[in-house]
């Protein structure tokens, strides 16, 4: 194993303080427990969006902190979700007296910790709704989940519903719009290698050379199957196909198409990936109204890609293109 860490064990510790050396003006980083807030929190009058994860998936979701997006974010260990008490402090320490949106990944301990959290939350009289996000068509269970795992939408939803909140917009109908995009959302990944959990010092799976993995998640879990690496193109067919049946989109859809990284992928890859998408939605007949493509919701080293495809209309698009000031995100201030 080769990262630039120190002891394995002090990662996320580490990278913590070092979130806030780099980032202190605009951030605040608490320790025991850990959560990253926005450095004006609460913003009162405002909705708080919260949401977290296990570490190793950056900028998800420590570097979708501020403006326009989350209020707060809670990191677990790397690949373990945020305790309860994590997600109950973060949710009092942004709550501006308008209530607490949780945004919750579909994986079964963020699900469980999330819910133990939001009733601490309401039995101390803060108003808190929560959306699970489950887009991703790989698999229907996994070693993680019940049901599908929430992958690439969540970075969609919590930077659509921040817009909203930024407006004022009541609890309810934030959370309502959430579970709009998680409705109209569509994911689906594939990996190159493994990805290395640093504790553990060695790949979390073996893939040949010659090998790769459709529908994998992004702690490493097996997906569709396992067949011969291909072209660029034949790879997006497959996991453009599988996306755009599961919906279904259709013919007159206009969508925003973000293309993933995983970690360990250049950016001249994700280009040809996104290239190989807008070729083949256009022949379609299936417009690409936005797009983001880098790498937002990563596996550590892992080297792969995922695609998500949202159906827009007016209000989701104007919701995407508000103003946004994260580290990981950032446009229109």
């Amino acid at each position: 194993m080769k990262k630039l860490i120190n002891q394995p064990e002090d990662a996320v510790k580490e990278e913590l303080e070092g979130v806030a050396a780099a980032h202190g003006d605009r951030l605040r980083v608490h320790t025991a427990p850990n959560y990253i807030v926005r450095a004006d929190a609460p913003v009162h009058g405002k909705v708080a969006l919260v949401s977290g994860g296990g570490s190793g998936h950056e900028p998800m979701h420590g570097g979708f902190v501020g403006l326009g997006m989350l209020d707060a974010a809670c990191p677990g260990e790397v690949f373990t979700s945020p305790t309860p008490d994590q997600v109950l402090e973060a949710a009092k320490a942004v709550n501006g007296g308008a209530g607490v949106l949780l945004i919750v990944k579909n994986y079964s301990g963020d699900v469980m910790n999330f819910e133990m959290a939001a009733e601490l939350a309401e039995d101390e009289g803060i108003e808190v709704e929560q959306v699970v996000i489950d887009d991703d068509v790989a698999v229907k269970d996994s070693l993680y989940t019940a049901g599908r795992r929430g992958v690439g939408a969540t970075v969609l939803a919590e930077k659509i519903c921040g817009a909203a909140a930024e407006q004022r917009w009541p609890l309810p109908d934030v959370a309502g719009l959430c579970r709009k995009v998680n409705a109209n959302a569509r994911s689906m990944g594939v990996a190159l290698t493994s990805c290395t959990v640093p504790t553990a010092g060695k790949p979390t799976f073996e893939l040949a050379d010659d090998e790769i993995e459709l529908g994998i998640g992004i702690h490493g879990e097996p997906g569709r199957e396992r067949r011969k690496l291909a072209p660029a193109h034949a790879i997006v067919e497959t996991l453009a196909t599988a996306v755009v049946k599961d919906l279904p989109f259709g013919r007159g859809d206009e969508v925003l198409a973000f293309v993933n990284g995983m970690g360990g992928t250049p950016l001249m890859e994700l280009y040809v990936v996104y290239n190989e998408l807008h070729t083949l939605l256009e022949g379609w007949g299936i417009a690409i109204g936005r797009n983001l493509i880098g790498s937002y919701m990563t596996s550590l080293d892992m080297a792969g890609c995922s695609i998500t495809l949202l159906r827009l209309d007016d209000e989701l698009t104007a919701f995407w293109d508000a103003p946004v000031n994260t580290t990981g995100l950032r446009w229109g201030v």
